[in-house]
């Protein structure tokens, strides 16, 4: 709104304007290549960090506090220039899994007469249209109506739950043997002529391991990426007919469907040692 909705067209004849440009080109090809072996989870996990460093140069750059120095107008216009250009890549790049959403992006916020097409990924975006809501926010009471009125139309069974028996003490020298670490699910992928099992390859800090998981029954390789959870990180590696297993991944329930991973709070780091 303060720009009049002019972006600074001048900034990408310069050599960082065709150096940022560059960037992203590198950036949607290497998405490309994700989408076209099908490996969804590595090109959003690209699209994320690539969101990540945006909203990091915004924070830093702090354009509220430009937007009331008249003086440092051209200033604000270059931030939101870069901004609006990464925020137009993104969108680019989300289109293959958000169509409908990026359409809107594409003609209310960027005035395209079109969808996006992937070559926009190396143009950048020289006008906005007026502000709009392109999205709504969820309202939690909202969500919460709809649950109860979900439960009052359900008439469930009381389901009896088996609690295995706690089993023998030991002692805390005991404990101490067992080395526990926060991991981050980086892959996962089914395993060839396994019925049960996932491969995991696991973030640990200081660097990665395979561990094979028996929860294919209760997860879906693409909902794993990215998500943390805890590994018995000194358990002896086993040697299993599809390769080596370098740990154990904890979860509980009995088994089947009724598999629940582990996932520590936010805030924990792959490494991170739980005692």
């Amino acid at each position: 709104k303060l720009l009049e909705g002019r972006l600074d067209g001048e900034y990408w004849k310069g050599s960082e304007g065709r150096e940022v440009l560059e960037e992203s080109g590198k950036i949607a090809d290497s998405v490309a290549r994700a989408y076209e072996e099908r490996d969804y989870a590595r090109a959003l996990r690209e699209i994320m960090a690539l969101a990540d460093s945006i909203n990091e140069y915004i924070s830093r750059s702090e354009p509220w506090k430009l937007a009331k120095e008249p003086a440092r107008l051209e200033d604000l216009r270059l931030v939101c220039t870069r901004s609006l250009q990464g925020f137009h890549l993104i969108s680019v790049l989300l289109a293959p899994v958000l169509p409908d959403l990026t359409q809107r992006v594409a003609r209310d916020l960027f005035g395209l007469p079109r969808v996006f097409k992937w070559e926009d990924c190396k143009q950048p975006p020289l006008e906005v249209r007026p502000y709009q809501h392109l999205a709504v926010r969820i309202d939690i009471k909202q969500v919460k109506d709809l649950v109860a009125a979900n439960r009052q139309e359900q008439q469930p069974q009381p389901a009896h739950l088996e609690i295995e028996p706690i089993a023998d003490t030991i002692s805390i020298d005991d404990f101490v043997k067992l080395d526990l670490r926060v991991a981050r699910i980086v892959n996962a992928e089914e395993v060839p002529g396994a019925d049960k099992l996932l491969k995991l390859t696991l973030d640990l800090g200081g660097g990665t391991r395979t561990v094979f998981a028996g929860i294919k029954s209760a997860y879906s390789p693409i909902d794993l990426a990215g998500r943390l959870t805890v590994v018995v990180a000194n358990l002896a590696s086993r040697k299993m007919k599809f390769g080596v297993s370098e740990g154990m991944v904890l979860a509980a329930g009995p088994g089947g469907k009724d598999i629940f991973l582990l996932q520590p709070d936010a805030g924990a780091k792959p490494g991170m040692r739980i005692k």
